[in-house]
Order: C-alpha cells, then structure tokens, then sequence
C-alpha cells in the first residue's frame, strides 16, 4: 500500500513539474496543484465551499480568483494535457474520438448558455455544449482538448460577448467544425494516431474525413440516413440502403467489451465503389442489433486495403469511450460542477478536470493487475469506488 502511495504522488508530482511553466507566479503553481488535488478528492462536489474545504482554505474567493484572474493560460495547460496523455498512453496506431457532451445551466448569464439539444439529458434543455477530442489506446483512454460551443447568437450580441469574456477574434464555428480545428491541431501537435471515429454529427462533416484522407489518416465515422453515398454514377441515401439490405452477408462479431460482457452485434460490409488511392479501401460498415433488427448503424470507412472487418469493427465500439469519459469526469473530477460563467472560466476549470480524469487513467495504465478501462463501469457511485475499480489506492 505504501509503495502505491509513492508511485501515486510521483506521478503526480511528475504532471505538476510539466505544468509549472505555465504560470506566471509560484502562488499561482501552488494553487493549480491544490485545485487539482481538490478535483481529485472527495468532497461531494468539486465547486465552492466544499473543494475550498478539501484544500484546506477558509473561503472558496481565492480559488475563484484563481480561476477568474489567474494568470495563465488555459489552452496553454491543455498543451501539457495532450503531450503527457501523448507520452503516457500514446500508440502509433491509436485512435481519436470526437463528440459533444451537455452542461445543464439556469439563468441566461453563463457563456454560450441556450435552449439547445443536450446529449446529457436527450432532449433540448437550457445549457452549455462542449467539443471534446479524447484519446483511446490499448492503454486507457482519456480526453486531450475540449472547445465551449459558441451559438450564433452569442456571437452576434457584442454585449454578451463582452461580459462573459469571449475573445473578440473568436468566430463562429459548428461543432462538427471545432472537431475538425481539434484534429488537425492533436495532427500538428504530434499526437500519435491512425484512426479516428465520431458520432453520425462529426461523420455527417465530410471535410472531417477528407482531410483525413489527405493526411492518410484512417477512420471509421458513423453517418446519418440523410447522409449519401455514391453507387457507380447514382447518389443513393444512407437511409435507403438500410431499408433494402439482404438478408445474407451478415456477420456476429463483437466491438470490444463493456461492463456487461462482450457487445456483440451483426454486422456487415460492403464495398463503396468510390474510387480510393491505390492501397486503400473504402466501405460502408453497417451495425445491426440482435434484439432489434430495426436497430441499426451506419459507418463511413476509410483505411487501408489490408484492414481486416473486425479491426474496423473495433474502431466503431471504441466511439463509446469518449461517453465513459463524460461520466467518468464528470461522477469522479467534478467536470460539470463549476460556478464559472466566463468563457476563460470554463476553459480553465474543464482544463484541469481533464487534466485529473487523464491522472487517474496514466496511474490506472501503470498498475499491473488493474482492470481494462474496457471492463470498467463509469456508472460507480464514488471516488473510492472508481480507484478500487482501476486497482488505485483509496
């Protein structure tokens, strides 16, 4: 127990040190420390009152204005955050996911804050929409960058955009954009990867996967049925390839395990006839459930020749490891759990979130009898839960 106590603090203080250029004081370097240590506490929640506690402060005003004034930066922290998952959990053929996730807020005040479709809650609700990119290996997965969605009419009202402090360069953006300026900055960064998969929003953006094939980046991105797709001269629609498939060619197979064991579904591939460069195949992907054969997916992929059907077929399931982030974050660092209304505010605090959520992952990735993140359940009711699931000291 001691010697995992050591190695925990080691690594910890191994992030710290990559962390400490980043700001302009040592009080500053001590109280990024303590806000992390906070997130990865136990308070029941990771804001106000109850972190400044845990941390040992009187009053929650100085890690407010650590977050409100500090003077860093929080894009420069999410450099740090991508090179140390890079290093740490970083595999040549490893695998990026973009996806949105939702931040349920009251009031009209919080940056980016509207009536909008929430993935967290499944239907239009009042809050934010964050873009994250998150990054998946043999050794964990954890997220490297995430980006505040800005509507159109955030961007168009110079006086909220003023008080909540967005940046007057800033431009509006899509989501399905944001993921693609991610991508290509992880690409620019040096982050290690061949593949990368997305929800039917991101496959849906063809410039997501063609600058992918420019870059001779593989994918496998799930599309809509409005979605088409060439068959020899003739644009046909996703949807209606759907509704005439035949009932052979059909494969079981499972796209990796989850906390329920094996999911396994049919499967079934066919060929694009759109033409791909010489070592390279493109096909469609379709996933059908075994309970509900009305119930199926389509995904868009490109790799090359030699990629087998079931590697494919893995890509497409790792997709759910962005979700367990999301509620890994959010249950055990505390994602959610800010009272920051700014646009550098909730950089900074979501920043340093991830930064703790990728900890845990890189210390998980060490342990020699820990479970696969694979096996893990994110729906645990607690930290101490959450470690003992990932073999970490409670």
């Amino acid at each position: 127990m001691e010697i995992k106590q050591r190695e925990e603090e080691v690594e910890f203080n191994s992030l710290m040190q990559r962390l400490a250029g980043k700001y302009a004081s040592e009080a500053g370097f001590q109280m990024g420390q303590k806000y992390i240590r906070g997130l990865l506490g136990t308070a029941e929640r990771k804001n106000g009152w109850q972190l400044a506690e845990y941390v040992g402060e009187s009053t929650p005003y100085a890690i407010q204005q650590f977050i409100y004034r500090g003077r860093y930066s929080a894009d420069g922290m999410r450099d740090e955050l991508r090179g140390y998952v890079s290093d740490e959990l970083g595999e040549s053929d490893g695998l990026l996911v973009v996806d949105d996730t939702g931040f349920l807020k009251q009031g009209k005040k919080s940056c980016g804050v509207k009536r909008q479709y929430s993935g967290t809650a499944g239907r239009i609700e009042n809050c934010q929409v964050g873009v994250f990119l998150t990054y998946a290996s043999r050794k964990g997965h954890s997220p490297i960058d995430r980006r505040l969605y800005m509507p159109e009419e955030w961007m168009n009202d110079s006086e909220r955009r003023k008080e909540a402090g967005v940046p007057e360069e800033l431009t509006f953006k899509t989501k399905p954009q944001i993921g693609l300026e991610m991508i290509q900055e992880a690409t620019g960064a040096g982050v290690p990867y061949q593949w990368v998969t997305g929800d039917c929003a991101y496959g849906d953006y063809r410039d997501i996967r063609q600058w992918l094939e420019t870059q001779q980046k593989s994918y496998v991105m799930s599309v809509s049925g409005k979605e088409y797709i060439w068959e020899g001269f003739t644009q046909v629609s996703v949807s209606s390839i759907l509704k005439n498939l035949p009932t052979e060619g059909w494969f079981e197979a499972s796209c990796g395990d989850g906390s329920k064991g094996a999911r396994v579904y049919d499967w079934r591939m066919q060929e694009l006839t759109q033409s791909a460069p010489e070592g390279w195949k493109r096909a469609m992907l379709i996933r059908r459930s075994q309970t509900d054969p009305k119930e199926m997916r389509a995904y868009i992929c490109f790799a090359p020749a030699e990629t087998t059907d079931q590697k494919l077929v893995e890509v497409a399931g790792t997709r759910w490891t962005v979700e367990t982030c999301f509620k890994e974050s959010k249950s055990e660092v505390g994602l959610d759990q800010y009272e920051f209304r700014s646009y550098d505010g909730w950089h900074k605090h979501i920043t340093f979130a991830c930064l703790a959520i990728a900890l845990l992952t890189v210390l998980s990735s060490q342990s020699l009898d820990t479970k696969s993140i694979q096996e893990h359940s994110p729906s645990t009711s607690s930290l101490d839960e959450f470690k003992k699931g990932r073999n970490l000291r409670v």
